[in-house]
């Protein structure tokens, strides 16, 4: 899992009016405390670093007699605001806490969208071409919390996770083939749901719609392509095309957000056809983040 951290600076502005009453004392409204944000370079998934104008979404959302608030479309402390990213990250316009005391809840989601009507279902699909850097980064959804912080010039920090499932397909040259025999196979995933409706409150992606094929980027010595979460039962998973010739894999699996799966695929040339082999899958569990000041 990768982690991704976001500072949040909380100074405080002191913002008075004054006027005259009837003792000529004068009045102050009540400090006004601004949440700046401090982003730097994040990580995509994609191993590259965040591109000038690339956007995130904010939510901010009140505790209320000590209880945590509920994220709603509207009505929050702060409703999706946008932040770009330019070298450094700022804001669309200046956001504030309530008060000095008041807790609050701090929502994260990449890429940003205008318009969020159901922040319980929000709609996003992961391309069915994949084959090209742009098409698989398009794929990737980002999404974090942090919970209960109060008012502070400290920083408030969120780690966002992945949402989506990553898969890694390498071919193994086994008997009749070479590895230069397999530089120009193509490789298709199939039947996949490639949308998704996703709950912006927990992170859950529920897979909608119908199957379709995924074109993987070309990766290293392998390929690799972002899926929704879902699960398949003894399904043709992968199409290996070599030459004129198409050979199916057919396998059992779980695609759970945040995780990484690795396949490696033995080709075996046997008479005018190819038999597969199947290596274990493999959970990358290690973290590839690192700390943002």
């Amino acid at each position: 899992m990768k982690k991704f951290y976001v500072a949040f600076c909380a100074g405080v502005l002191f913002l008075s009016a004054c006027s005259q009453g009837k003792d000529d004392e004068p009045s102050v409204e009540p400090a006004k405390i601004p949440i700046n944000i401090a982003m730097g370079v994040w990580t995509r998934a994609t191993d590259s670093a965040f591109e000038p104008g690339d956007k995130v979404g904010i939510y901010v959302v009140n505790y209320a007699g000590g209880a945590a608030g509920t994220l709603a479309a509207a009505g929050n402390q702060v409703d999706n605001m946008r932040f770009t990213y330019s070298g450094a990250w700022s804001s669309e316009s200046p956001i504030y806490w309530k008060d000095h005391t008041t807790q609050a809840d701090f929502y994260c989601y990449y890429p940003y969208a205008a318009g969020i009507s159901d922040v319980s279902a929000y709609p996003f699909s992961v391309p069915t071409d994949q084959s090209s850097e742009s098409g698989y980064k398009a794929g990737d959804f980002l999404w974090g919390k942090t919970a209960g912080i109060a008012p502070t010039p400290d920083s408030v920090q969120i780690t966002v996770h992945h949402v989506m499932s990553n898969l890694l397909v390498y071919l193994k040259a086994g008997s009749g083939y070479n590895a230069d025999s397999l530089r120009n196979a193509k490789v298709t995933l199939c039947g996949l749901k490639t949308a998704a409706t996703i709950d912006l409150a927990t992170s859950k992606a529920t897979a909608t719609g119908t199957a379709a094929d995924i074109s993987p980027l070309p990766h290293a010595d392998g390929f690799r392509a972002l899926v929704v979460p879902q699960s398949i039962s003894d399904t043709p998973l992968i199409k290996i095309s070599i030459g004129e010739n198409d050979y199916l894999f057919t396998e059992s699996i779980t695609f759970e957000a945040n995780k990484q799966h690795s396949c490696t695929l033995t080709v075996n040339r046997t008479g005018e056809g190819v038999n597969i082999g199947i290596g274990d899958w493999i959970v990358d569990e290690n973290d590839y983040g690192g700390t943002v000041e």
